[in-house]
């Protein structure tokens, strides 16, 4: 696993803390609420109607990761899909962009949803 790749995984890792304690607010800071509010986050975990969890280790080993083409910075698409405690890996799943510019490390989440 690259450097970048740990990166990208330790954010990932945060989010996905953040939401499983229901702190929308702290995801919509990190995303600067670039495309989703804290609001609309809640929202999309309410409606599912389960309560997320922190996914086992090795649910971090094989992220849905794609660099997007042509794109002027480094840029990434990712989708994980999220845990439940009634259904461990769930039909829910975070889609977000992270943006590598300058060394630093910006996310978009993209959507919270059922595919």
């Amino acid at each position: 696993m690259s450097t970048l790749d740990r990166r990208i995984v330790a954010l990932l890792r945060q989010v996905i803390a953040w939401l499983v304690d229901r702190d929308f607010v702290a995801v919509e800071a990190r995303s600067r609420g670039v495309r989703l509010s804290a609001d609309l986050i809640r929202q999309a975990v309410d409606e599912y109607g389960r309560t997320l969890v922190t996914p086992p280790d090795e649910a971090f080993w094989d992220i849905d990761a794609i660099p997007v083409a042509n794109s002027d910075e480094r840029v990434w698409s990712v989708r994980f899909d999220l845990w439940t405690q009634e259904e461990g890996r769930s039909d829910l799943s975070l889609e977000c962009t992270v943006i590598i510019d300058r060394g630093s490390l910006h996310l978009e989440i993209d959507n919270i949803h059922v595919p």
